[in-house]
């Protein structure tokens, strides 16, 4: 695109980590670099951010009510106000729905500008499932809002971190529903939805890996039927439509096998099974020092007409409003939106 292009990042619920982490990873100068970001919440709690990290003579916060009138300069942070937080009751770390119903209204408002065209992606900072569902907005996180709002029937979650990438053919059910949701058309539809991602990425020929959902991939039927009445088939449609698909591979090797290079992304068949192996490689606990080294990774919603980007950690409401979260995963999700936003230009 000519234009460096424009990222909205949501506050997340106020009572976390979000506005913290997200002055932190605007105060680096090769984010401005790349593009053009807006904040989307109550400009209250950035600039109470700004207090806590001692940064108030370097960084400002620009309130403004239109994208257009964003400065888009280092040292400025311009954030689309919205008046969401009653400072008299806020308390850091607690949930509530009026921290919930602030979350909910800055996905809402960056998901309509998103649409309007006034940005070319959304990064979302980590809301609190209960407090949205105690404001009375009924989802189970971000994925679903998005896809409800933009009206998608075919979407998938994509956690990434560094050259491990994987799509999950269920997230946010029970396990025993996770199993009865293996089924043909939606595992070959996230294979599709894995194989347009990677060519969203630069990827041109992708190889994508798709586990078992059985241990050692059912071992012919003896330990489950999934993998021979639904998986097989699923992968032997995409292969059919000249997509490189390989499986079902055993869930225990798959990822190995990934993160050695064999595949580019991984197909799993449902929330842990994907999760686990990116966060024992993103997050790194550092037990001499007794808190987190390194909070790494980003959560992308396929299969959206807009683009969302997200950290891949949550609201951290343990050590909220005290100056010392991570903004590495939201500096990953911002350099994925910027990718994406980019590619999707040309």
């Amino acid at each position: 695109m000519a234009e460096k292009p424009i990222l909205g990042i949501t506050m997340g619920d106020p009572a976390g980590c979000g506005p913290e982490i997200t002055v932190k990873a605007l105060m680096k100068k090769e984010i401005y670099d790349e593009c053009r970001p807006v904040v989307i919440g109550d400009a209250k709690m950035f600039e109470d951010s700004i207090r806590i990290l001692g940064v108030g003579e370097k960084f400002k916060i620009n309130k403004i009510e239109n994208v257009k009138d964003a400065e888009f300069k280092y040292g400025i942070i311009d954030v689309y106000h919205l008046d969401l937080v009653d400072m008299d009751k806020f308390q850091y770390g607690k949930v509530s729905a009026m921290c919930g119903e602030a979350a909910f209204q800055c996905v809402k408002k960056v998901i309509e500008l998103a649409l309007a065209g006034e940005i070319d992606a959304t990064i979302t900072n980590a809301l609190n499932k209960e407090a949205i569902n105690l404001a009375g907005h009924h989802y189970s996180g971000h994925t679903e809002i998005y896809a409800d709002m933009t009206g998608t029937d075919k979407y998938t979650m994509m956690l990434a971190h560094e050259d491990l990438r994987v799509v999950h053919v269920s997230t946010h059910v029970s396990l025993r529903e996770a199993c009865d949701r293996v089924k043909k058309q939606r595992v070959y539809d996230v294979i599709k939805i894995a194989y347009e991602a990677c060519k969203s990425l630069g990827i041109n020929e992708p190889k994508i890996g798709v586990a078992g959902l059985n241990p050692h991939c059912g071992e012919g039927g003896l330990f489950g039927r999934e993998e021979i009445e639904e998986i097989t088939p699923a992968i032997e449609m995409a292969k059919a439509e000249g997509i490189n698909a390989d499986g079902p591979v055993p869930p225990d090797t798959v990822f190995s096998k990934a993160c050695g290079g064999w595949y580019d992304i991984v197909v799993a068949m449902y929330h842990d099974q994907g999760h686990i192996p990116l966060k024992v490689l993103g997050f790194v606990y550092d037990k001499e020092a007794k808190k987190w080294g390194a909070v790494s990774g980003v959560n992308i919603t396929l299969g959206l007409p807009i683009i969302r980007s997200s950290v891949d950690h949550g609201t951290a409401f343990g050590h909220a409003g005290q100056g010392v979260q991570n903004e590495v995963s939201l500096v990953n999700a911002i350099q994925y939106g910027i990718t994406l936003a980019k590619n999707r230009a040309k």
